[in-house]
């Protein structure tokens, strides 16, 4: 086990985004986390990262600490207005493993160089993050990610609005990532690339519909039970 829910509800100023959601995350599991809009998907993500504090219930890590958790947010989350190069960007990555003076020594540079050069950003390191196009912007965070080297990586819908080549080149970091050991959860919208690509997956609609692998979860009958009780969400 690297992470389990019990009995765990999340929410903002006392209205419940997720409700009483009970599961074990297993290391090493590639995890889709599907639903409807509004099913508490990003609420779930940032209850992990300690952004959320439980309304009620339990969030357990087993065998690994916060630290070495890594977040991947929507891209409308990041302000690429920030003056930063996309050399900085990736460096950021890095900032647990500098030690106590906080600098780049030149294995963190080696390895930023190595992330951009994987990420196929070669010659980047310069641009401005305000430059980019929304794929290569994804690619720039993947990158963070790689030099981050966490065991527990958190993807908030990672494909949207990039192009498909970004997003065959992403899926392919994603099950080198899983091959290596490490655990995923993605927030996901295309239910064909969950089932192509995921093997677990968990269904929510504020409350947990189905957990398990991703055949048995991605049925008719509870992708309609996920939207009957979405429609029917009444937060008064």
């Amino acid at each position: 086990m690297i992470l389990s829910f019990e009995n765990l509800t999340l929410g903002y100023e006392s209205h419940p985004a997720v409700h009483h959601l009970s599961a074990t995350i297993d290391k090493g599991m590639l995890m889709a986390l599907v639903g409807p809009n509004g099913a508490g998907k990003s609420t779930l993500l940032k209850g992990i990262m300690g952004q959320l504090k439980p309304l009620e219930g339990y969030i357990h890590f087993g065998d690994i600490s916060k630290e070495e958790l890594a977040y991947l947010p929507q891209q409308n989350m990041v302000d690429r207005s920030f003056p930063i190069t996309v050399q900085e960007m990736v460096a950021l990555g890095a900032w647990k493993h500098m030690g106590a003076f906080k600098r780049l020594r030149n294995k963190h540079k080696e390895q930023v160089a190595d992330a951009l050069r994987h990420l196929g950003l070669a010659g980047f390191e310069k641009r401005m993050i305000g430059s980019l196009s929304g794929g290569q912007m994804q690619r720039v965070l993947f990158a963070r990610l790689l030099v981050q080297q966490a065991d527990l990586i958190l993807l908030d819908e990672p494909f949207t609005g990039v192009d498909s080549k970004t997003t065959h080149d992403l899926l392919h970091l994603i099950q080198h990532w899983h091959q290596q050991g490490k655990t995923i959860i993605a927030v996901l919208h295309d239910l064909e690339q969950v089932k192509s690509h995921f093997q677990h997956c968990l269904l929510l609609s504020r409350e947990p519909i189905a957990f398990g692998e991703t055949a048995s979860v991605l049925t008719e009958e509870n992708w309609n039970k996920a939207r009957q009780l979405n429609e029917a969400f009444d937060e008064n």
